[in-house]
């Protein structure tokens, strides 16, 4: 037997099997997609809600939890960054492109256009060589689709209002704006972390009261999706200090 055999590090079973975990955890992204669907076609909107936010938990910590496992080390065998592209376009694409086709949210002669509309932008949108940069932003408009039917679920606007504002951002997509990544955004980092966790919260607070969510949160919620827009569009090296 070499040197170099008996020199070379044994592999860290507990640590394979946590990295191994997160990507199970990642993956049941895809479970709770299916329920979404389910729960659209079934009308039963307070389910479709619950299940959407489980998807935006899962999403929301599993990048964090992958690099706390070092994912890249120890469960290289999956690409993590393939799987959750895979499981975003259900969760945050398909299940509210299949939502706007079955509610009446949308003006009745336009819904499949807008359905598909969604799906063809988000495919380039998700396949783009630097969809993430390599300063972690989002290039374009980074199909917040489930979000877009959660507000116009709650706000209850007019159809044709619901259509325009799908309309601009499938344009969004197409301009390459720098979108922050919240959770590995680099300036104002602090606070915009605590308005993420707080916009988080009282967001899933109103949501789960569903039909009877207070109104205050969902335009309350605004402030928040305002401060986003600004910080993603203003120049980034005004963020520099």
């Amino acid at each position: 037997m070499t040197s170099s055999a008996l020199t070379e590090p044994k592999p860290n079973l507990i640590r394979s099997i946590l990295a191994w975990g997160v990507h199970l955890f990642t993956a049941t992204g895809a479970i709770w997609g299916l329920l979404g669907i389910f729960a659209v076609f079934e009308g039963n909107y307070k389910m479709m809600i619950v299940w959407m936010i489980v998807a935006m938990l899962v999403d929301g910590f599993d990048g964090m939890l992958a690099r706390w496992a070092d994912v890249k080390k120890y469960a290289n065998g999956v690409d993590g960054a393939l799987l959750d592209n895979i499981l975003d376009y259900l969760n945050y694409v398909l299940v509210p492109a299949i939502f706007m086709i079955k509610t009446d949210l949308l003006p009745e002669p336009v819904k499949w256009l807008t359905a598909c509309l969604i799906l063809l932008s988000s495919a380039y949108q998700f396949t783009q060589t630097d969809a993430k940069t390599d300063d972690h932003h989002f290039k374009g408009f980074p199909s917040y689709w489930n979000v877009a039917a959660l507000y116009m679920l709650l706000m209850n606007l007019p159809p044709w209002v619901n259509f325009g504002f799908l309309m601009l951002f499938n344009v969004m997509v197409f301009i390459p704006i720098k979108y922050i990544y919240p959770s590995r955004n680099s300036y104002l980092r602090i606070l915009t972390l605590v308005l993420t966790y707080l916009y988080g919260a009282i967001g899933i607070w109103g949501l789960v009261q569903y039909p009877n969510q207070p109104q205050w949160v969902v335009w309350a919620s605004l402030i928040y999706v305002a401060y986003y827009l600004v910080l993603s569009i203003i120049p980034k090296k005004s963020h520099a200090a």
